[in-house]
């Protein structure tokens, strides 16, 4: 049993929590640049696509899992922010490191506008809200016909930075660590937003509203706050999403990717970076997993997946439904289960774990 004593307060806000900590992420991050010369391209794109999800995925963290707001239309922001760092390339000439992080200040504006109004919606009303801005986005890109290219659609182009040139089809390696050093500059700067006055504020208004206004927290600059970053990371997301597919359209943003986002971070487990990422890996690597599956099993046996269009988001709502039956905390929390009865055997206790109801209507603020 490994027992870490704290002898200070710093000790609950620091960057990692002991020296194996901080080791665990030196050996992650060896491994991811080592992976270029692992794989092949085809599993190096795979890679870098669960990448984009997993900012993705921490963009809508910091809303769901941290301030307890509840979003069905984060597509819409991925779309602003593909669509904005496409367009101040090609129609302004601006460079991508100059467009990349206006297409995620662009995003975070939407979200503000929507957070300042709203700032009193909870849960399936704030939900709904959200729902309604994604569909209504996805209109007004096809009305917006000579910017967006409508149902047409809209080609990135190769990303340029310092004459390098970044391409999906023709230098896979320079594009995955770019996106690799996009992701690790986000992971650092999200530890250390939970870590600050902010980030716990964050949890207190998820919670408990009327604790964190007994506390002082301003409820509602709190709120607009969490859709701000939220919807500056997922911009990021969403333009480097659209320099991987290279073409997309307003289908690509639809609702069912704002669904899909959601169930992600819920599979994962909530409330941690480490959700995030284990619900990339599996929206990114299940139809893998399928497609294997069907190639080298299903079809010796006389099954073919082809006849049942759909299947891959059937079985991934059949994932969400036994996590939800199961393990309600996700992947994390299963694993942290798993780490904490090895930290404390024999003193390992089921009830540890024992789910219970953390937020009351009583607890909101009217």
């Amino acid at each position: 049993m490994r027992v870490i004593f704290k002898t200070s307060y710093d000790n609950d806000i620091n960057l990692f929590k002991d020296k194996i900590h901080f080791l665990q992420y030196v050996f992650l991050l060896v491994f991811a640049l080592a992976l270029p010369f692992i794989v092949n391209d085809y599993y190096l794109g795979e890679v870098a696509l669960v990448l984009i999800w997993a900012i993705a995925g921490m963009g809508l963290m910091v809303l769901v899992g941290h301030s307890g707001q509840v979003s069905l239309g984060h597509a819409a922001f991925m779309a602003i922010g593909a669509y904005s760092v496409v367009i101040l390339q090609s129609r302004f000439g601006l460079p991508f490191i100059v467009s990349l992080p206006l297409a995620g200040l662009l995003s975070s504006f939407l979200g503000i506008l929507i957070a300042v109004p709203t700032a009193k919606l909870h849960g399936i009303y704030l939900a709904i809200l959200t729902l309604a801005v994604s569909i209504l986005v996805e209109d007004i890109i096809v009305l917006a016909d000579p910017l967006t290219g409508g149902v047409n659609g809209i080609f990135a182009p190769d990303i340029e930075i310092f004459s390098i040139n970044f391409n999906r089809y023709g230098n896979i390696d320079s594009l995955y660590w770019l996106i690799l050093f996009i992701t690790v500059v986000f992971i650092i700067g999200y530890k250390n937003i939970l870590r600050s006055p902010l980030g716990r504020a964050f949890s207190a208004v998820r919670d408990s509203e009327v604790s964190a206004l007994a506390m002082g927290i301003n409820i509602a600059r709190t709120r607009t706050l969490a859709f701000a970053i939220s919807c500056f990371i997922t911009g990021i997301a969403g333009a480097l999403f659209g320099h991987f597919v290279t073409v997309f359209n307003y289908e690509t943003f639809n609702v069912v990717l704002s669904i899909n986002l959601l169930l992600m971070i819920v599979i994962g487990g909530l409330g941690s970076i480490h959700g995030a990422f284990f619900g990339a890996m599996v929206i990114g690597f299940l139809p893998i997993i399928i497609s294997f599956c069907r190639d080298h099993f299903l079809d010796d046996i006389g099954i073919n997946l082809m006849n049942f269009p759909g299947i891959e988001t059937g079985i991934f709502s059949l994932i969400l439904i036994l996590f939800i039956l199961f393990e309600p905390f996700g992947i994390y929390g299963r694993w942290l289960k798993i780490r904490t009865y090895f930290q404390l055997f024999p003193l390992y206790r089921k009830d540890m774990f024992k789910r219970q109801k953390s937020y009351l209507k009583t607890e909101r603020v009217r």
